[in-house]
């Protein structure tokens, strides 16, 4: 099997150019062509070489990933199943807001961490993500979206809280994000790109050190500590001690937070002892609170709080002087929102051989749209 050029950093490209005794600018006409311009086939990048041209057309797989399966929400969301070169899918969700369009991109198929109201967790790890199938991912989507929705269609934004434990698969994410903040390539800027962990304490401590700076979200779902561990089998590992001794080494720029993301599930993490722990926990000038009412999926033991508790909750953080806000519940009509991603429609009952998705009770089936289906 060819090696994938999406695998390729800037310097990587430059630095294969040397080896090979192609000139080193071609790296900047051949990133332009592949990441501006959306052009895939190395024979028709007309102003490089044509020896590099060839070399590139004969040793290196430059195709995308294939989108083998699309669902578009009553609310715009589009879940995406991507298939791998080994046959393995992940799922990736582009959701629409307000002069953005987010892509929430998976790193890894399955998840090693186990939290128990992530509908990831039930599939296990079976891999890590390579760089390319990251940034496939962006690619494969951008490609469906101008295709499908409108040439002007781009996506603006990305945050790594899709499949997996993007910390658990550090050197490939940190490639992965060098390719997308690369100025000769797609050119996101760090405010453009979060990476949300769930607590790996030793790739936290890292972060200031290696990783390109971008926004960091902190999955942490309670600041008590055994309920954090009845939600995220982690933090009996890496607990809140440890977790926030880490996240102290995380220098903040100036008017800069770290998002604390916070599941809200009815009786289990939303009560006043609760507000009360994680007022103390956390410090209002340097935190931001993203409150997320639980996603419900097939099968959970967890339950939806009220509107009522939820605007309790919130009220109660803003009262203690917190930046809180409530995450927008988008595609969950597709399983597509926080926490209900998973590769596998055939474990969710979800998935007919021959129809493609089925009907579930309480999931608005109709806003399905079936394209290329394996």
């Amino acid at each position: 099997m060819k090696p994938s050029f999406f695998d390729l950093t800037f310097d990587d490209l430059k630095d294969l150019l040397k080896e090979k005794g192609f000139t080193q600018f071609g790296a900047t006409q051949i990133f332009d062509w592949v990441y501006k311009k959306g052009e895939y086939e190395p024979m028709n990048w007309t102003n490089v070489a044509r020896n590099t041209r060839e070399f590139f057309a004969t040793e290196y797989d430059t195709t995308l990933l294939k989108i083998v399966w699309n669902g578009l929400s009553k609310d715009g969301t589009r879940k995406f199943l991507v298939k791998m070169n080994d046959g393995q899918t992940v799922e990736t969700v582009a959701i629409p807001a307000r002069e953005r369009l987010t892509l929430c991109v998976s790193s890894q198929i399955g998840c090693a961490v186990g939290c128990t109201f992530c509908h990831t967790a039930t599939q296990g790890l079976k891999r890590h993500l390579k760089p390319s199938e990251v940034v496939g991912q962006f690619l494969a989507v951008q490609d469906f979206l101008k295709k499908t929705v409108g040439p002007d269609e781009k996506l603006t934004n990305i945050v790594y809280m899709g499949q997996g434990e993007p910390l658990h698969n550090y050197e490939n994410m940190k490639k992965a994000t060098l390719i997308f903040m690369s100025e000769r390539g797609m050119n996101l800027g760090q405010r453009r790109i979060t990476l949300s962990t769930s607590g790996l304490v030793p790739a936290i401590e890292k972060l200031a050190i290696d990783f390109p700076p971008v926004n960091i979200a902190i999955s942490l779902h309670s600041a008590r500590n055994d309920v954090r561990t009845e939600l995220m089998p982690i933090n009996k590992v890496y607990d809140l001690d440890r977790l926030f001794a880490a996240i102290k080494q995380i220098p903040l720029k100036a008017h800069r937070r770290i998002t604390y993301e916070y599941l809200l599930a009815a009786d289990m993490n939303d009560t006043m002892e609760d507000v009360i722990a994680l007022g103390k926990l956390l410090n209002p000038k340097e935190s931001k609170i993203n409150l997320i009412p639980f996603n419900e999926y097939p099968g959970s033991k967890y339950r939806r709080p009220s509107e009522e508790k939820i605007m309790w909750f919130l009220d109660q953080m803003i009262k203690k002087g917190f930046t809180c806000t409530i995450r927008t519940t988008k595609g969950s009509d597709i399983l597509a929102a926080c926490g209900q991603l998973k590769s596998e429609f055939e474990k969710l009952n979800l998935w007919d051989k021959d129809k493609g998705p089925k009907l579930i009770p309480g999931i608005a089936s109709s806003v399905l749209q079936n394209q290329n289906l394996p």
